[in-house]
């Protein structure tokens, strides 16, 4: 095999093989998602990560809000596909309106949530929207589409070469190319993550239909500056995310128990 065949060979071979055996299916979705990184990796660096943001980051004392977040959390995690997972929900005193989720059922939601959820239902949107980013491995698959995307871009600057302006210029490209996929691929994980937000909130007996009031006191709590070009985010515009909550509602509500 020439010299040039086999660096790009090997590289490409990796990302392959990882692509073909390395596939998992997302609960209630259906999709079939790469994740090579063992779950016993991701939770304990979840954890860790989440043990250091405890330690820096205030945790807020407003017993009010506390109690709402536990209040909601307590009702949506027994609908969630994940046995005995370790869940922890904790409040930090930050006035963005912003939660996360880590590997291993850590959660973290800023006071500022409660600025655009103003009802429990809508705090259940928010809530279960960063549980399914468990469930769904999203983590770990962000990781692993990485790493096969970069092992992609380094096959083909191995072939290329780095001896001309053209080859540096092609892998630049490349690169470029790649990290607009990856911010593609992130927002396809944030509507996913939505879509499977609405089913838990409904079978806890929420009404999903909140999930698109929340979406809407998100965009009229935003000013112009805030939204970006979608094409350059790892966030799916508000309006995006509300037609495909329509869209999603009819499943969503069939689930629906008051």
């Amino acid at each position: 095999m020439p010299r040039s065949s086999l660096r790009l060979h090997l590289p490409l071979s990796l990302a392959t093989a990882l692509a073909l055996y390395a596939c998992t299916t997302v609960p209630d979705i259906g999709r079939q998602s790469l994740n090579f990184i063992p779950n016993a990796e991701l939770n304990e660096m979840g954890l860790a990560k989440f043990e250091r943001m405890k330690s820096r980051k205030r945790i807020s004392q407003n017993s009010t809000q506390r109690a709402t977040l536990n209040r909601v959390a307590q009702r949506l995690k027994g609908h969630v596909p994940i046995p005995n997972a370790h869940w922890e929900f904790v409040l930090f005193e930050n006035n963005t309106p912003n939660a996360f989720a880590l590997p291993g059922g850590k959660v973290g939601v800023n006071t500022g949530i409660f600025q655009v959820a103003r009802t429990d239902a809508q705090l259940a949107a928010v809530v279960g929207h960063e549980l399914a980013h468990v469930v769904a491995g999203h983590s770990g698959e962000e990781m692993s589409v990485g790493m096969v995307s970069s092992a992609v871009v380094a096959g083909i600057g191995l072939l290329l070469g780095d001896d001309d302006i053209a080859s540096v210029a092609a892998t630049t490209g490349a690169g470029a190319v790649a990290g607009l996929g990856m911010l593609r691929f992130s927002r396809r994980q944030e509507l996913e993550a939505d879509k499977l937000g609405a089913l838990y909130m409904a079978r806890a007996g929420y009404d999903p239909r909140e999930s698109i009031k929340l979406w809407q006191n998100f965009a009229a709590s935003s000013s112009a500056s805030d939204r970006s070009a979608e094409f350059l985010s790892t966030h799916p515009l508000d309006s995006t995310r509300i037609t495909a909550l329509e869209a999603w509602m009819p499943r969503a509500l069939s689930e629906y128990r008051q």
